[in-house]
This record gives structure tokens, C-alpha cells and sequence, in this order.
């Protein structure tokens, strides 16, 4: 009989190594080293990529077990909760359509296609959450299987993925991997954890003309999130789902398909007259303001704010207004100033990477109609500068 060799195994939780050999498992290590995280172990970062609790290890890592507290936790969690949905509503209401939209109010936003009742909103969504629980007290494992494409495409369709079929088609893989929970199967775009008993705390509230899938709170998974109500952001994402209708592209599927017949030009262009539609639709909103001194647009790094803001200024010139667009980027603070994270590196994200006191000064100065002297920062050297 075959005797491998062993290879080393760094735990960042024991800060230990130990040699083990092929075929053993993460959920082994746990068992071998008596892993304790402070709460369930959900995965591992192994040489910093996520793997599920039954990866076999084959030669030297390094090994971080992580739980909910831990972003990639909480996505398998997020993920495992929608395939618990999924099976409730094929036991439940096989007839209808789940559909999982997007994040919002700190939970989940879902739909049922057929559920058009007013009256049978609440019932529905108490039965589909008594349901649940049933499923998580089972502690169902849920089970990853590679299988052939064409054959995940015939399960698929039995239970009206269609979205799913159509990304598999223009995948062109022979295989695909696909989850099982007792008798319902589904395709994610990332692990799970390793069965419904992890899930212990969850909530399904009614929420618009859907659901809230309601999660944990991060810092204490035993508590979940208050629902925080946002029109705005939630107004902004059935926009986007109007939008996503009018180009025709409802889905990544779709657009793979697009783009594999050479059409994705036509998407392109219809993309850009819509955005400039929107663009011309806020350059109105503001000259019929008629006081508006200042527009402020915010969002997080390389989100599209310099673009966006200078497509805003066409558009505001256009209708007589002579826009100056004044970039953050221009008051970071000298690199010597600026803050750094937990591990050390600058962080650009720190409010305190700017110079927040002369950019107020500027704002004011401008606004009270004196000249300013804009600022220029030099990414390269990580020094501010002015134009003589």
C-alpha cells in the first residue's frame, strides 16, 4: 500500500504547524487540534482563498478558520439561507417563481412572481418562514456535487432556473458544480456552509412586494440586524431592474449570450443613451432648484464619481449653467499624514485622508463668490501642489 508524504499545515488560529498527509480534510484539522474560534466554523481562508470545511489538503498551507464575523462567513451564510428559501418555497409553493433580487435594510430582498394577493402576503411569508426553521432544525447538509453540464441544465429546468440554464449554456463547461439540499438542487456563485444547522438565526419579514431575508447582526451573530428602511436605495434598484428590462439583459447569462453574438455594441450604446437621459433628467432637477450653489456626489473608491460628475457638467452646460468640477482626490493630505489600518497600510478610505478643514474653507469661499486657489495632488510623489 501507497504511503504519502507529509507536508506541513500553518493554523493562524493555533499558530501552530503540523504535518498531515494527503486526503486529510480542514473539517480533520478542527477535529485534530481541537479548533476553537469562539463561534461556529463556517470555512477557511487556505493560502487566503475561501475553501468549505470538506477540502482535502495536498501539500503545505496555510490555514484560517473563519466564522460569521468574517466577510466571506457572512456571504456562505447569505448564501446557504437563500438555498433554505429556495427549498421552502418548492415544498410550499412549487408553482411559484422565487426570484433573490439584492441586498438592502441589512437583509435580502426577495420575490415570489405569483404572489400578487395582498391578503396572502403575511400568510405566505409566516408559512415559508415556519418552513424554514423546519429545514435548519433537520441540519440537512448541503451537499456539492461536480456533475455534467447537461445534465444540471435537465435539473435546472425541472425547477424553472431559468437564469441558471442560460448561464450554464454559454459557460461551455462539461461540468458544473451544483448544491443539494434533500431533494432540491441549485447553482451559487460561491460555498456554502456545511448544513442547515449553522443557520440558527434568521428572519423573513414582508418587505414592499417581496420579502426581507433578515441576517445576523456581524459583530453578534446571536442577534439580528434591525431593518433599516431605505426608499431611496430600494426606489434606485427597482429603477435598475426597469432598466436591465429596456436593454434586454436581465441577467449575467443573457449578457454572456449577447456578447458570444457580437451584439454587445447595440447594449453598450442603449446603456449610454440612458444614462445621459438620467444625466439630462438631474441637470433639469437642478436649474429648476434655482438656488442649487453646490451639487455633491458621493460613492465609494473607483465607483465612477469623476466621471460621472464631469458628464454631469455637459449636461448642466448645456442648459446655461458654467460648471467647475472640483475632485476629492485633489485634498488627500501628504502621504506622511495619512492614516493607516490595522495591518499597517495607508488607508485611503479614512475620512482623515483629506484635508477636510481647506476643503470646507474652499466650499465656503466659493460659495460666498471669492476666488479660490485649487489644490492638485501628485499620486506619484504623495504630495500636494498648485499650479503657478
Amino acid at each position: 500500500m501507497k504511503k504519502f508524504k507529509e507536508f506541513a499545515v500553518y493554523c493562524e488560529n493555533t499558530k501552530k504547524e503540523k504535518k498531515y498527509t494527503f486526503g486529510t480534510t480542514l473539517a480533520d484539522i478542527i477535529e485534530d487540534q481541537r479548533i476553537d474560534i469562539g463561534e461556529d466554523i463556517l470555512g477557511a481562508m487556505v493560502n487566503n482563498t475561501l475553501k468549505e470545511l470538506d477540502y482535502i489538503l495536498y501539500k503545505p498551507k496555510t490555514v484560517r478558520f473563519i466564522g460569521y464575523t468574517h466577510p466571506d462567513g457572512q456571504r456562505m451564510f447569505m448564501r446557504s439561507l437563500s438555498m433554505v428559501l429556495f427549498k421552502a418555497v418548492v415544498d410550499l409553493y412549487p408553482d411559484y417563481r422565487l426570484r433573490i433580487e439584492h441586498t438592502v435594510s441589512k437583509g435580502l430582498y426577495c420575490e415570489l412572481e405569483k404572489l400578487i394577493n395582498e391578503d396572502t402576503h403575511d400568510e405566505v411569508i409566516g408559512k415559508l418562514r415556519s418552513r424554514m426553521q423546519e429545514i435548519i432544525e433537520q441540519d440537512l447538509p448541503f451537499e456539492r456535487e461536480e456533475i455534467r453540464t447537461e445534465v444540471a441544465l435537465r435539473i435546472f429546468e425541472e425547477f424553472g432556473l431559468e437564469d441558471k440554464c442560460t448561464l450554464m449554456r454559454t459557460r461551455r463547461q462539461f461540468y458544473s458544480s451544483v448544491y443539494k439540499l434533500d431533494d432540491v438542487v441549485n447553482y451559487f456563485y460561491g460555498y456554502l456552509v456545511p448544513s442547515t444547522g449553522y443557520l440558527k438565526h434568521f428572519g423573513l419579514v414582508k418587505y414592499y412586494k417581496g420579502m426581507l431575508l433578515v441576517l445576523p447582526r456581524k459583530e453578534n451573530p446571536d442577534e439580528l440586524e434591525d431593518i433599516v428602511i431605505q426608499n431611496k436605495l430600494f426606489d434606485i434598484f427597482q429603477e435598475f431592474n426597469e432598466w436591465v428590462e429596456i436593454i434586454g439583459v436581465p441577467n449575467v447569462g443573457r449578457l454572456n449570450e449577447i456578447t458570444q453574438s457580437g451584439k454587445i455594441g447595440d447594449i453598450i450604446k442603449i446603456s449610454e443613451a440612458l444614462q445621459e437621459k438620467k444625466l439630462a433628467s438631474v441637470a433639469d432637477m437642478i436649474y429648476n432648484r434655482k438656488k442649487v450653489k453646490v451639487v455633491f456626489i458621493s460613492g465609494p473608491s473607483s465607483s465612477g464619481k469623476t466621471t460621472f460628475a464631469k458628464r454631469l457638467a455637459i449636461q448642466l452646460s448645456v442648459i446655461g449653467f458654467k460648471p467647475v468640477v472640483v475632485s476629492m482626490d485633489n485634498y488627500f493630505v501628504d502621504r506622511e499624514l495619512t492614516p493607516r489600518d490595522e495591518n499597517g497600510n495607508y488607508d485611503f478610505e479614512d475620512p482623515h485622508a483629506l484635508d477636510i478643514k481647506l476643503f470646507n474653507e474652499n466650499m465656503l469661499d466659493l460659495m460666498a463668490g471669492k476666488e479660490i486657489k485649487l489644490p492638485k495632488f501628485s499620486f506619484s510623489k504623495g504630495k500636494r501642489f498648485y499650479d503657478n
